[in-house]
């Protein structure tokens, strides 16, 4: 048995026996514990969140606003998994996947909601700037040095090292296929790009994410929706589908041991909580950096990012490849599935359009997630750490442009589900707290009305 072997054998336990189950478990829990704050009060995100770009700053302020930290969580949350995860997901899953996708969605918004306010109450300043995410309200807050130490060497290494290695040669390998560019240029461009935007530390990177992140989205959508429309007389084939196999005890085919359900719910689930990242402790980060009155108006806001990610720009993946047929296609692996779509809509500009697409999303992804793992850094070693970490990061991105191992993609599911479990401990028995301060948001709102 191979070293490979055994990682894909330890995340298969991992995700799909466990992992899975606590994140959708905690998504279930804190919507009910809340009472369903991401029904009743979803106006609330879309509120909070967009509200702060019709206002105008005052000259010299510094402050982070409520949308420019969802922007930069949407950076980190928009990645690789937008494009080729859901497309692995209708692939393996079905048609019905989408709809589980849906719901894991949904009950994320929950679990992100307790994260993002946690965040914001055990926040800190450090040398002038904002920090703050799982590792200090586990600190902070539950008072567990060992759990909050587990959880940042967990971050730096799923999403500073391996996780950006992985995203970086997603890039390379969409430049390479659609404008036939040298590894190696990709990766000097791309760590160069990567380096001048990290020396500039927190503000460069999330007025990048407030300026990429709306435009990258919108662009994605659209060219999406005009697809939606070419094929627009499939949409009923589409729905029925897709409710169909989310509930079908159908055998499932290919000699897959189980039903039709059983595997939409399986790669539904795990696509979705890993595309929009609620309860794996990354975008508490992102969060933490804004200027609010109350933890919760930060809560809603997140929400609203589970909404960006998933229910449009994923769904937006999913609506292309259903439409186009191009997941029937056994050959085609992940991205290449969602490439073939876009391919059959519009032809060489398809594959060009993705592989620019993916080439915003995967960069924001990059920054997003360098800023979080360097928060980490800071939690363990002080400002001192920084420097060697940033050439530790931009080594990686220029490393994982030139190959893809299969055990460092491995090595990335394997840290972000040990990240996952010292973060979930920490908002179940904080959940207290999120619920207190949740209910005294609501009564001074009851009361100003």
């Amino acid at each position: 048995m191979t070293a490979l072997d055994i990682v894909k054998a330890f995340n298969e336990l991992l995700w799909n026996h466990f992992l899975m189950y606590a994140l959708l478990g905690v998504g279930i829990f804190y919507t009910v514990y809340l009472g369903f704050p991401q029904i009743r009060h979803l106006n609330l995100a879309f509120k909070y969140a967009f509200e702060p770009v019709f206002k105008k700053k005052n000259p010299g302020e510094n402050k982070v606003s409520s949308f420019q930290a969802l922007a930069t969580a949407v950076a980190a949350q928009v990645g690789t998994g937008n494009i080729g995860g859901v497309a692995t997901a209708i692939a393996t899953g079905g048609m019905g996947a989408i709809f589980w996708m849906w719901l894991s969605a949904l009950l994320g918004m929950s679990t992100i909601f307790s994260e993002a306010v946690l965040a914001q109450k055990y926040k800190k300043e450090y040398h002038g700037e904002t920090v703050g995410g799982s590792a200090y309200y586990l600190y902070y807050g539950l008072g567990s040095k060992w759990l909050a130490v587990f959880f940042s060497i967990a971050i730096v290494f799923a999403l500073g090292c391996v996780g950006n290695m992985v995203q970086a040669n997603s890039i390379s390998i969409a430049l390479t296929n659609a404008f036939h560019i040298s590894p190696y240029i990709v990766g000097f461009v791309l760590a160069a790009v990567v380096a001048v935007v990290i020396i500039g530390g927190q503000r460069r990177i999330i007025s990048l994410a407030e300026l990429l992140v709306p435009f990258m989205a919108v662009v994605y959508i659209i060219g999406s929706l005009v697809i939606i429309f070419m094929f627009a007389d499939h949409l009923p084939y589409v729905f029925r589908t897709i409710f169909h196999d989310a509930f079908s005890m159908e055998a499932a085919g290919g000699g897959a041991a189980g039903t039709v359900m059983k595997y939409a719910i399986r790669y539904g689930v795990a696509r979705g909580l890993f595309s929009n990242e609620a309860g794996m402790g990354s975008t508490p980060h992102a969060h933490a950096l804004a200027d609010v009155k109350d933890p919760s108006e930060q809560g809603f806001v997140a929400m609203a990012g589970v909404f960006v990610d998933t229910v449009l720009i994923c769904s937006s993946t999913a609506f292309v490849i259903m439409l186009t047929g191009s997941f029937e296609n056994t050959s085609l692996k992940s991205v290449a599935i969602t490439q073939a779509g876009f391919e059959t809509a519009f032809g060489e500009s398809g594959i060009i359009f993705l592989a620019v697409s993916l080439l915003f999303f995967a960069f924001t992804t990059i920054i997003g997630w360098y800023m979080f793992a360097e928060m980490n850094i800071k939690f363990m070693f002080g400002k001192k750490g920084v420097k060697p970490f940033r050439g530790v990061v931009v080594g990686c991105i220029f490393v994982g442009c030139l190959f893809a191992a299969d055990i460092v993609w491995e090595l990335a599911d394997t840290f972000n589900g040990l990240m996952v479990i010292p973060n979930l401990v920490g908002i179940v028995l904080l959940a207290p707290q999120v619920k207190e301060i949740y209910r005294n948001f609501l009564a001074r709102r009851k009361a100003k009305a």
